[in-house]
C-alpha cells in the first residue's frame, strides 16, 4: 500500500452510511419537519390574513415608546438572569465561573440554537472551550448544562401548575392546555427517573455501559460529583424569576399596544409559547410560538390584529433582541467564522424582509403622508424595487459565504438602496433601521471578503449590459411608437417610449399600460426577458470569482531544488519540487513555499523550506500578502508540531489531522511475543520460495515494465487512482532513477515492490509507493517492509519514515473539531480504511509525530476537505 493510501467503500456501505444517520437522528429529523410545517402554516397564515396584518402594522405603529423601552430594559435583565442561572448551575457542581463568561455562554448558545434542528438542547454541547481553559473538567461543564436544561423545564411546570389550576377554577382553560401541561409533567418525571437510574447505577447505567463502554469513566466522574443542594435550589429560584420575566414581557407588550393588560392572560400566553417551543425547538419555535400564542390570546377575547401585534412585540423582546445580542457578542470577539457567516445571514434576513415588506399592505397613514411629497408611481416603483432587491439579496448571500469581494459590494449597494427604498415606499423606518444595521455589519466585516472577481468577466458583463440596454431602448422605443393606440390604447412620445422600455427592462412593472392585444403582451414580455437575461448575465460576471492560475519559472524551480538540497529537513521536501506544485520564492529570501491552487485556496505542503527560522517567518508573511493580492486563502497541510508557534505569530489556527510514524532502526526487532504474528507472516512468505531483491538505478526497462504491470493491477483491484501532492505516483522516469526493492516468486515474477526516495531528515530514510499483485500471498507487504528496513539499516539509516496515518492518534480531543475527527475515525465506516493503514504501521513499533493543518478562518474548515480532495488529484 502507499504511505497515505485511501480506499472507497462498497455500494452497501454507502447505502448504510446514508441510512444510518436517518435512523440515528429520526427524532431530530421529525422535529425539523415539524418546524417546517409550523413555518409553512405561518406563511399561509401570513398570506391569508393580509387585511388583519395591515391592521396589525397600524397597531404596532402606535406602540407606546416608554413601555417598549421598559421591555427592552427587561430583556437585558432577562439575559443577565440567564447568565446567573448558568452560574448557579455551575456552582451546584462546585465549579466557579464568572457571570461575564456565563452571559456570553448563554448568548452564543441561544444564537446557535436557532439554527440547530434540536434547538436549545443540542446547543448545550457548544462553546465550552473558554470555561475549560479555567479548569479541565468537561464532565462538570456538561453536568451543569444538564442541570440548567432540566431546571428550565421544571420551573415552567412549577409556574404553570398554580396558573392552570386557577384558570380551571375560573373556566378559562381548555383541554389542550391541560393536556400540554400534563405531558410536560410526565416528561419531567421520566427525566427524573432516568437521571436517578443513572446516578444509582441501575438499569439505565447498565444499558449505557453495555452499548457505550467508552463512557464509563465520564459516568463514574459524574456520579461521584457532590451536587450542592443550596446552589441547585438557587438555580431553581433564578429560573422561576426568568419565567416571571417572560410573563412580564407579554404583559408589557399588551400594555404598550393599548390592549387589555392582564397578568393572568400574560401567564397563559407565555406558558402556551413555552409549550410550543418544546414541541418545535428548531429556530426557537419560529412560526409555532407566533401561531399558538396568537390563537390563545384570541380565545381569551383579544381581536386578531391585537393578538398578532402583542405576540410580535413579545417575540421582539424575548427572541430578536437576545438574537441580536448574540450576534454582537460574536462580532465583538472578531470571530472570523461569524464575520463571514453573520453578514451573509443578515443579508439573507434583509432579503426576506424586503420580499415580505413589498408583499404586505403598507400603513395607510404613512402612505397618505408620503403622497404629499412623492408621486404614487414613484412609491409603486420603490415597492417593486424592494421586492427585486430582496430576491437579489437572497442570491448574493450564497456568494458572500464564499468570501467574494464583489458579492460584498453588491450586498452593500443593495442594502443602501433598500434603506432608501423602504423610506420612499411607505416610510417603513423599521425595515430601514434593519438595513442600516446590515450596512454597519458589512462595513465592519469587509476585510473578510478577499476573493477577487474576474476583472475580464466584469468588463464583458458591463459592456454586454450596456449594449443590451442600448439595443432594447432602440427596439422598445420603435415598438412603442408603432404599437401605440392600436395595441395599448394611448399614444407615446419619444421620452415615454424610452421610459416604459427601461421600466420593463429592469422589471419595474407596467403601471399605466393597458394591453389591447396579445401582441402587446408578447412585446412587453420580450423586453422583460431581455432585461432578465441581461441582468442575470451581469450578476454572473460580477459574482464569478477570479481563478488564479500561476506558473513557476525554471529559475524559481532550480532555486527551490538548491534550497531543498542545502536546507531540507523533512521527509516531504522531496515532493515540494514536484511538477504538480507551484513555487513561491521571494527574490530577497533564501526560502520558498511549495503549493497547489484549487478554487480560491492555495494549499501549501508542510513548512516553507528556508535557510533559517527568520527567513521562514518572513516567507509566510510575504505569502499571506501574495495570496491576499490574488484573492487566495492559504492553508498548510501536514505541519509538524514544533512549527506551530511560528504560525501562531501570524494569527493562524491549527487542527490536528493525524500522525507520522518513524521506526527506530536501532531498536527495531522481530524478537518477542508481541511480534510473533509478524514473524510468522514473514517466515511463511520465505518458506513458499519468495525472495526480495534490491535494484539500483538506472532500472532496466524490462523490470520497469514488470513494476508498471504490478502498479496498474494494484490500482485496478483496489479501485484506487493515483494521487499526488504529499506523495508520488508511478512516473516511469522518476522510478527508473530510484532504488527499487522487489519481491519475486520462484519464477522471478515481480509480485510486490517499493521505491526508496530521498529523505532530508538527518539519518532518516523513507519510501513512497508500496504495491502488490493480485496473486501475492498474504503477508507479502510485511515481508517487503521487513526486508526494506534491513536494507536501509545496512545503508547507515537510523530511522525509517513510514508516512502519514490520517485522523489517527487523537487521544484527548479538546476542541469540537478534534472531537468530530475522532468520532469520524472511530465510528464512520467510510473512514475505516484509515484504521487499517494505522494497524499496518503499528506492527513496526514506530514513534508517532503529530501533524497539523494550519488555517486562518474557522469557516474555511467547511471548504478545506473538498480543496484537499482536489489537490491530491494529478
Amino acid at each position: 500500500m502507499d504511505k497515505t493510501s485511501s480506499g472507497t467503500g462498497l455500494v452497501r456501505s454507502v447505502l448504510a452510511g446514508w441510512l444510518s444517520p436517518v435512523k440515528e437522528n429520526s427524532r431530530i429529523i421529525a422535529q425539523f419537519l415539524l418546524a417546517l410545517i409550523f413555518i409553512a402554516v405561518g406563511a399561509w397564515f401570513f398570506k391569508h390574513e393580509q387585511p388583519e396584518l395591515g391592521k396589525t402594522r397600524d397597531i404596532l405603529g402606535s406602540v407606546g415608546a416608554g413601555l417598549v423601552s421598559l421591555g427592552i430594559f427587561l430583556t437585558f435583565v432577562y439575559i443577565t438572569l440567564q447568565g446567573l442561572m448558568y452560574k448557579m448551575a455551575f456552582a451546584s457542581v462546585r465549579k466557579e465561573v464568572s457571570i461575564t463568561k456565563t452571559i456570553v455562554l448563554f448568548l452564543k448558545r441561544n444564537l446557535i440554537s436557532i439554527f440547530m434542528p434540536a434547538g436549545g438542547i443540542a446547543s448545550l454541547a457548544f462553546f465550552t472551550d473558554d470555561i475549560e481553559k479555567e479548569e479541565r473538567a468537561k464532565t462538570k461543564i456538561h453536568l451543569a448544562s444538564t442541570i440548567y436544561a432540566f431546571v428550565g423545564m421544571l420551573t415552567v411546570v412549577t409556574v404553570a401548575i398554580p396558573v392552570i389550576i386557577y384558570t380551571m377554577i375560573e373556566g378559562l382553560t381548555g383541554t389542550d392546555e391541560t393536556l400540554g401541561l400534563a405531558g410536560m409533567i410526565l416528561w419531567i418525571i421520566i427525566l427524573y427517573l432516568l437521571f436517578r437510574s443513572l446516578m444509582k447505577k441501575k438499569l439505565l447505567y447498565r444499558l449505557v455501559i453495555r452499548f457505550f463502554p467508552s463512557s464509563v469513566d465520564i459516568l463514574e466522574e459524574m456520579i461521584s460529583r457532590n451536587i450542592s443542594t443550596s446552589f441547585f435550589l438557587l438555580t431553581i429560584l433564578v429560573s422561576i424569576i426568568i419565567d416571571i420575566t417572560g410573563i412580564l414581557h407579554l404583559y408589557i407588550a399588551m400594555a404598550a399596544l393599548g390592549a387589555k393588560a392582564s397578568l393572568l392572560y400574560a401567564a397563559l400566553g407565555y406558558l402556551t409559547g413555552v409549550l410550543s417551543l418544546s414541541v418545535s425547538p428548531f429556530m426557537r419555535g419560529l412560526g409555532a410560538v407566533e401561531i399558538s400564542m396568537s390563537f390563545v390570546l384570541t380565545r381569551l377575547g383579544y381581536q386578531n390584529a391585537d393578538a398578532v401585534a402583542i405576540t410580535l412585540l413579545y417575540r421582539f423582546f424575548e427572541f430578536w433582541l437576545p438574537l441580536i445580542s448574540g450576534v454582537v457578542t460574536f462580532l465583538s470577539k472578531f470571530n472570523r467564522l461569524l464575520m463571514r457567516v453573520v453578514p451573509a445571514l443578515l443579508i439573507f434576513l434583509l432579503g426576506i424582509t424586503n420580499v415580505v415588506s413589498a408583499m404586505t399592505p403598507a400603513i395607510h397613514a404613512r402612505i397618505r403622508l408620503l403622497e404629499e411629497f412623492i408621486p404614487f408611481d414613484a412609491i409603486a416603483a420603490s415597492n417593486f424595487f424592494i421586492l427585486v432587491a430582496g430576491a437579489f439579496m437572497l442570491l448574493t448571500a450564497v456568494f458572500m459565504l464564499k468570501g467574494l469581494r464583489s458579492a460584498w459590494w453588491i450586498a452593500l449597494i443593495l442594502s443602501v438602496l433598500s434603506c432608501i427604498g423602504h423610506l420612499t415606499k411607505a416610510i417603513d423606518y423599521e425595515e430601514a433601521i434593519l438595513a442600516l444595521v446590515v450596512i454597519a455589519v458589512l462595513l465592519l466585516s469587509g476585510k473578510q471578503y478577499i476573493v477577487r472577481g474576474n476583472p475580464r468577466l466584469h468588463i464583458i458583463g458591463i459592456w454586454t449590459a450596456l449594449l443590451s440596454i442600448a439595443a432594447v431602448i432602440i427596439y422598445g422605443s420603435v415598438g412603442f411608437y408603432f404599437l401605440d393606440k392600436k395595441h395599448f390604447g394611448i399614444g407615446f412620445n419619444f421620452w415615454q417610449s424610452i421610459g416604459f422600455t427601461l421600466r420593463n427592462f429592469v422589471l419595474l412593472g407596467n403601471a399605466g399600460l393597458n394591453f389591447h392585444s396579445h401582441f402587446a403582451r408578447y412585446f412587453i414580455l420580450s423586453i422583460n426577458i431581455s432585461g432578465l437575461g441581461s441582468l442575470s448575465f451581469l450578476a454572473y460576471t460580477l459574482l464569478r470569482p477570479f481563478i488564479y492560475k500561476g506558473t513557476t519559472s525554471p529559475e524559481d524551480r532550480e532555486k527551490a531544488e538548491r534550497l531543498v538540497n542545502n536546507y531540507g529537513k523533512s521527509s516531504l521536501d522531496y515532493f515540494k519540487t514536484y511538477n504538480d506544485k507551484l513555487i513561491f520564492s521571494p527574490r530577497e529570501l533564501d526560502a520558498f513555499i511549495s503549493y497547489r491552487t484549487t478554487g480560491n485556496f492555495a494549499v501549501v505542503l508542510e513548512d516553507p523550506v528556508a535557510v533559517d527560522q527568520d527567513s521562514m517567518d518572513k516567507c509566510i508573511a510575504m505569502f499571506d500578502e501574495f495570496c491576499f493580492a490574488n484573492g487566495l486563502r492559504n492553508i498548510y497541510f501536514r505541519v509538524p508540531e514544533e512549527s506551530l508557534p511560528i504560525y501562531s505569530k501570524h494569527s493562524k489556527k491549527s487542527l490536528f489531522v493525524g500522525q507520522e510514524g518513524v521506526v527506530d532502526l536501532g531498536t527495531f526487532t522481530l524478537e518477542g511475543g508481541k511480534n510473533k504474528a509478524l514473524r510468522n507472516a514473514v517466515n511463511k512468505v520465505k518458506d513458499e520460495g519468495y525472495r526480495s531483491s534490491v535494484h539500483q538505478p538506472p532500472i532496466r526497462d524490462g523490470l520497469m515494465q514488470k513494476l508498471k504491470s504490478v502498479s496498474d493491477e494494484w490500482l485496478l483491484s483496489t479501485g484506487r487512482h493515483e494521487i499526488v501532492f504529499s506523495q508520488g505516483m508511478f512516473l516511469w522516469n522518476e522510478l527508473k532513477n530510484q532504488t527499487i526493492l522487489t519481491v519475486e516468486n520462484p519464477e522471478e515474477k515481480v509480485i510486490a515492490f517499493a521505491n526508496i526516495i530521498p529523505d532530508f531528515v538527518a539519518g532518516e530514510c523513507t519510501y513512497d509507493l508500496m504495491r502488490k499483485a493480485n496473486d501475492a500471498p498474504h503477508g507479502v507487504l510485511d515481508f517487503l517492509m521487513i526486508e526494506m528496513l534491513g536494507y536501509l539499516k545496512s545503508k547507515g539509516c537510523t530511522g525509517t519514515n513510514l508516512g502519514f496515518a490520517p485522523m489517527s492518534g487523537i487521544k484527548d480531543p479538546h476542541t469540537f473539531q478534534e472531537r468530530t475527527l475522532k468520532f469520524a475515525y472511530e465510528k464512520i465506516r467510510s473512514f475505516s480504511h484509515y484504521k487499517g493503514l494505522r494497524f499496518f504501521k503499528e506492527k513496526y513499533s514506530p514513534v508517532w509525530h503529530n501533524k497539523y493543518l494550519i488555517y486562518s478562518d474557522d469557516y474555511d474548515l467547511l471548504q478545506i476537505p473538498a480543496a484537499l480532495a482536489r489537490v491530491i488529484k494529478p
